[in-house]
């Protein structure tokens, strides 16, 4: 069962923002969304003069009254869209967005929130809301995270609610439920990505915020999801007596308030089910599947993904409840059940507890990494895991309890993570770059103040970290905790009290009904091969390139500033009015300085420097996408063509290369860097373009594909000769496809800029774009636009 279904009400917290209205006229706010749910936009002489904001939710919050949501809430919203853009009001339109990209992902309708997604952050850049600390900025990070989150797009929805953290703790109070719901939000993320247990603390933290906030925790439909969330995430953590305590208390605060018709009961119900199929007691969760389903049809009705995930579930319940000889009646109650337990009731014994999934086996794969000093130049075994993956676990495991003890009054303003140079902040690491400047790293980023008071000697504390470390069968990373000064010896197989960082890849997801108990208490891995699963495997840090040494160390303890500086020459991000230092800034550049992840920033002074080189002013990128447009135009449309037909072969070759370069950095400017980063340098430009045009929310998805084969065909084209080519045939097919495959591009081009509203005119000579593009640009400063 998929959590984002369990979390709705949170999105439309969030949605409504400051301006969310409390008491309606029902009948009139009904009567006013028939009306516009119903309306076509003839033209845009009727659309009206002002959009009223407050009249908009009010219409919207009838329609999900009156359950009509399905049919009458896509319209509606459509609807909104036009009016608030056609009245001028941006603060409308935005509203209407975040509203928007709500309901699409309660629908199940991700591609077409890409839309939404990429204009409520284009909107909210061009009214200034990025550079601030707004609620109606935080409220739209948020729903844009929530909405890359339910793609499935998590490092882009990871990066947005870190963003709206920073944002969040200068505009919201601390007790603010939209805090609590951040917590939710981020919470459901950490679960997806098997981190239990930060999701854990996300949601122990949001639900102290709503109790401490509700007039009646008992009583209360918020504090309720979040007992709800927290149960279905301490199953995934085999804490099955508190999952069942929480669970069956979200069913007490429906029932005590009388809430049960709520559309939000469902995920109660559900939530329930899915702790009673983990305890063997299938009944009471065909009982819980079929309820919620019945709830689920008459607000949201039968096609959405929420229907659809509860009803496989049930499913599932219903065929484990034939297996083991247990009926249920047609009304979904158990012979011998009765009604769905109340909260208190105790659990039985749980022979299945913690023998499920990927997590069944009895002997898990170890393999040992020994890394000795730097630059030593042992053969290499493979890292089984990312150089991410790997930083995250050093990190939570070695160096924040190092600075936990040591430094105790820094610990609550120290960031830490892994940004900057190397394939392993870009996330594309693999066997091939362990040979070099690999190995356990972390960065932790100090203010100024700090580092003249502990820097020195906490580079040293880092330095003496341990970097002995195994990784098992499921890739959890333990580190072994002794003085990095003893690297002798094969690190063993963890043992008690190690800490493990899970992989997402293998853990069992919440909600998931899995039958794999019977073959995990069999014993399915004989000693034998348990044996030769944990054989150890030694291998010693790679060689630190002298690049990544002493000024330009990758890793380490450094002043915020500085890091920022070394990699763009600025301690801060160029202002927003300063148009001519940003077009000096190369996009690798940026990305280098933006890439990687952060694992803790309690200040947020490191994340909100980050954000700063993130947020490139619109006008930059439109003045960007004019160039881009040009350099297609003169290298691709114009220059190559007439190259070919010289058999100027090396000319030819130069302007592929020149036009591949500039139609790849147009599909990020496109796409915008805030959503999803710039692009990095050539090494791997293609691997994020692949990545990029792989994402559900990609803007021009096929020219990374189209692109690479214009290069595998250069060759053919530009030196092929007569007799050269595919099959023999010369170069003529190739030099063909190429140019066939050029002027697609500018046709799909000329499409996306005409669906962003940043040109009416169809030519597809790309040159007489940019006149369209730069008048769109809103400053006079003449570096912005071509001659």
């Amino acid at each position: 069962m998929d959590e984002e279904a369990l979390l709705k009400q949170f999105a439309a917290q969030f949605a409504h923002g400051p301006d969310d209205a409390d008491d309606t006229d029902a009948a009139a706010a009904a009567q006013g969304a028939d009306s516009t749910a119903n309306q076509v936009a003839d033209d845009a002489d009727q659309s009206p003069a002002t959009f009223d904001t407050q009249q908009f939710l009010n219409g919207l919050d009838a329609i999900f009254d009156r359950h009509t949501a399905a049919t009458e809430a896509g319209p509606y919203l459509e609807q909104a869209m036009v009016d608030a853009e056609n009245a001028g009001d941006e603060a409308g339109l935005l509203t209407v967005l975040n509203e928007t990209m709500g309901f699409y992902r309660s629908q199940g309708r991700h591609k077409e929130n890409q839309w939404i997604v990429q204009r409520a952050l284009e909107l909210a850049a061009r009214m200034g809301l990025t550079t601030g600390t707004s609620e109606a900025w935080a409220i739209t990070l948020i729903n844009c995270a929530t909405s890359m989150r339910a793609a499935k797009q998590y490092d882009q929805a990871e990066d947005l609610y870190h963003q709206a953290q920073s944002v969040c703790r200068h505009s919201l109070a601390p007790t603010d439920r939209r805090l609590a719901a951040l917590h939710n939000n981020l919470s459901m993320l950490y679960s997806e990505t098997n981190r239990p247990d930060k999701a854990e603390l996300e949601l122990r933290e949001a639900l102290r915020i709503i109790e401490a906030s509700s007039v009646n925790p008992d009583a209360d439909i918020d504090v309720s999801s979040s007992h709800t969330n927290l149960a279905l995430t301490l199953l995934t953590e085999h804490k099955l007596e508190d999952a069942h305590w929480h669970a069956a208390k979200a069913l007490e605060i429906y029932r005590t308030g009388h809430l049960e018709h709520s559309a939000h009961y469902a995920s109660a119900l559900a939530g329930f089910a899915q702790v009673c199929f983990a305890e063997r007691r299938y009944a009471d969760a065909v009982t819980g599947y079929r309820h919620a389903l019945a709830v689920i049809e008459e607000c949201y009705g039968k096609d959405t993904d929420y229907w659809r995930i509860t009803a496989d579930n049930l499913r599932q319940a219903e065929e484990a409840a034939a297996q083991a000889g247990v009926t249920v009646d047609n009304a979904g109650v158990a012979g011998d059940a009765g009604a769905l337990p109340q909260s208190g009731s105790r659990l039985p014994n749980s022979p299945a507890q913690g023998k499920t999934g990927a997590n069944a086996a009895s002997s898990p794969s170890t393999v040992s990494v020994s890394t000795g000093s730097a630059g030593a130049a042992e053969a290499v075994s493979a890292c089984p895991v990312s150089g991410l993956k790997l930083a995250r676990a050093f990190w939570t495991q070695m160096g924040k309890p190092m600075i936990a003890a040591k430094y105790p009054q820094y610990a609550g303003r120290i960031a830490a993570g892994l940004v900057g140079h190397g394939s392993e902040c870009y996330g594309f690491d693999d066997a091939y770059s362990q040979d070099h400047d690999f190995g356990p790293r972390f960065c932790l980023w100090l203010t100024d103040e700090d580092y003249a008071a502990i820097g020195e000697q906490l580079e040293v504390d880092y330095e003496a970290l341990p970097r002995k470390f195994s990784v098992d069968a499921q890739g959890r990373v333990t580190f072994e905790a002794h003085a990095r000064s003893d690297a002798s010896g094969a690190f063993p197989s963890a043992g008690a009290g190690s800490t493990v960082i899970p992989d997402a890849a293998n853990a069992p997801t919440p909600g998931t009904a899995t039958h794999d108990t019977a073959t995990a208490e069999s014993g399915a891995a004989s000693s034998d091969v348990a044996e030769a699963m944990t054989t150890p495997i030694d291998a010693p840090l790679s060689p630190v390139t002298p690049r990544a040494q002493g000024a330009n160390r990758r890793d380490g303890v450094f002043r915020i500033g500085d890091f920022f500086e070394s990699i763009t020459g600025y301690h801060t991000a160029p202002a927003q009015t300063a148009p001519h230092e940003w077009l000096m800034l190369q996009e690798s550049t940026l990305a280098a300085a933006t890439n990687g992840e952060v694992f803790a920033d309690p200040t947020g002074l490191f994340s909100k420097t980050r954000q700063g080189f993130k947020n490139m002013p619109d006008d930059v990128r439109l003045a960007l996408i004019s160039k881009r447009l040009g350099m297609i135009a003169q290298a691709g449309q114009y220059n190559l063509p007439r190259s070919l037909k010289r058999g100027d072969g090396a000319a030819a070759w130069l302007s592929i290369h020149e036009f591949v370069q500039a139609t790849a950095s147009l599909v990020f400017l496109v796409n915008v860097p805030m959503v999803v980063g710039y692009m990095p340098y050539y090494k791997w430009q293609f691997a994020a373009l692949r990545k990029l045009s792989g994402s559900m929310f990609a803007l021009l998805p096929n020219v990374g594909e189209q692109l690479e084969t214009v290069m595998r065909l250069s060759s053919a084209a530009c030196y092929g000769g007569a007799g050269f080519g595919e099959g023999g045939k010369g170069a003529a097919p190739a030099i063909k496809k190429i140019n066939d495959i050029v002027e697609q591009i500018a046709v799909d081009i000329v499409k996306e800029l005409k669906r962003e509203h940043l040109t009416t005119s169809g030519e597809t000579f790309l040159e007489w774009q940019r006149p369209y593009v730069e008048d769109h640009i809103a400053s006079d400063d003449p570096v912005l636009k071509s001659l």
